[in-house]
């Protein structure tokens, strides 16, 4: 099955989509300037070993998160995405084209975007008004390469010309799709008002360059929900997001997430912890939670209220 990634062509608002639909191709940069032919590891870990010392090494100074993104971008980009898989890439005027990857990654140190890969533009055009709202929130954030396949089924309802709902259950653990309908604005919620939440007390967004990269922030595993950093900075917090129950299921996926954050994200004496949220829990849960180090839990409430005013 093919899958599927949103990828912004051009940093500065997508400024090399013309170019890169005219010459049958797409890119990514990031400032590094080496050809990467017969660089790629078996896996995204192993190739980040290599790439994030001799990008500083080589490069001016960047944080281990900037390194960290860039790497997982151009592993993913370059050499995980497999020929017939799909990207979507939008333009200026919030319209998504539709491209396929029709050859393997080469490197063009004449032009923008040097590492590329060959794209089949298909001339389709979707536009973002047709996405459901957890789609659209998950692609339009600054970072280059996002995965998308959580949403095959939607592209592939577009892509035949369908429209999509606007509330989309793509959540296996969801139990209930009328409480869900609730609480399909909780991980935009939580960001948009991040300052008055819980959270907001001790912990920033995370920002690289003035952008913050903090939603969906991506992984070797799979995307955190939310990375945060301490107003001190010396703690990152891994927040998971549950839309109803939560089960002891979610401990390992945020352990796992934990455990990428200590090793490619986090800077030296920075510690790691995480934050399960949900509308409940249960007695596994709690089990898993009383010998888990530095995760917690964290209950939300969905308020609705109907009154009569006629």
């Amino acid at each position: 099955m093919p899958r599927y990634r949103r990828i912004r062509l051009g940093s500065l608002k997508n400024s090399f989509h013309e170019q890169c639909l005219e010459g049958g191709f797409a890119g990514l940069d990031y400032g590094f300037n080496e050809d990467l032919s017969g660089r790629w590891e078996t896996n995204w870990r192993e190739f980040n070993a290599w790439f994030i010392p001799h990008y500083q090494e080589n490069i001016e100074h960047k944080s281990k998160t900037s390194l960290g993104l860039a790497g997982g971008a151009l592993w993913t980009f370059c050499y995980e995405m497999q020929i017939g898989d799909y990207i979507l890439s939008p333009d200026h005027n919030g319209h998504f084209h539709v491209g396929r990857v029709s050859g393997d990654y080469f490197y063009d140190e004449e032009g923008p975007l040097p590492h590329r890969r060959e794209i089949n533009w298909t001339g389709q055009v979707i536009d973002k008004e047709s996405f459901s709202e957890q789609f659209l929130a998950s692609v339009k954030g600054p970072l280059s390469n996002v995965d998308i396949d959580k949403y095959a089924d939607e592209i592939e309802s577009l892509l035949e010309g369908e429209q999509s709902a606007k509330i989309s259950v793509a959540d296996t653990d969801v139990e209930d799709p009328v409480v869900f309908a609730l609480e399909v604005h909780l991980e935009e919620f939580l960001i948009k008002n991040w300052e008055s939440t819980e959270f907001g007390k001790n912990y920033d967004l995370l920002e690289e360059e003035g952008e913050v990269v903090a939603q969906q922030f991506p992984t070797d595993t799979g995307p955190i929900d939310i990375l945060a950093v301490s107003k001190d900075k010396k703690e990152l917090l891994v927040i998971e997001l549950k839309k109803g129950k939560a089960s002891d299921v979610v401990v390992g996926q945020i352990q796992r997430y934990m455990g990428y954050v200590t090793d490619d994200i986090a800077e030296e004496n920075q510690i790691v912890k995480g934050a399960i949220v949900a509308l409940e829990d249960d007695l596994r849960l709690r089990r898993a939670l009383s010998v888990a180090n530095n995760i917690e839990f964290f209950k939300y409430k969905v308020d609705f209220e109907l009154f009569k005013v006629v």
